[in-house]
């Protein structure tokens, strides 16, 4: 989920929060999306609105996540991005990552830019 702020003068424009996902079982909340992500992937190049989406649906049951500035993984790579990150591991079945990458279009078998070097910066676990 990314976020952008509407104060120009904020140091920090993005904030992006983050689930990592592995292979496994299918993943409820998105499930529940199957219909939207489908109308994506149907959509040839049109500009849709595939539909509202409450965040709380999602559903974050770790409250301990990881927290750094970074920058954005697609071009045009902006930097000082907030990234939040569930600490917990969810699944995800292959036909779902299917569907999604059918859904924006990208069909490569890896991520689409390298990783990155950390440069040093600051990881923090958070665990209120």
């Amino acid at each position: 989920m990314v976020h952008k702020s509407i104060d120009p003068t904020s140091k920090h424009q993005i904030a992006v929060i983050g689930v990592l996902y592995k292979l496994g079982k299918p993943n409820p909340f998105l499930s529940k999306l199957g219909r939207n992500i489908t109308s994506l992937v149907k959509q040839d190049n049109e500009h849709r609105h595939p539909g509202v989406i409450d965040p709380r649906e999602i559903r974050m049951s770790c409250r301990r996540y990881y927290n750094y500035i970074g920058s954005l993984t697609v071009p045009p790579c902006t930097e000082g991005v907030i990234w939040t990150i569930s600490k917990k591991v969810r699944t995800v079945s292959l036909e779902q990552v299917q569907l999604l990458r059918e859904a924006v279009h990208d069909h490569a078998a890896k991520n689409s830019r390298p990783l990155q070097p950390d440069h040093k910066r600051d990881i923090q676990l958070i665990s209120p």
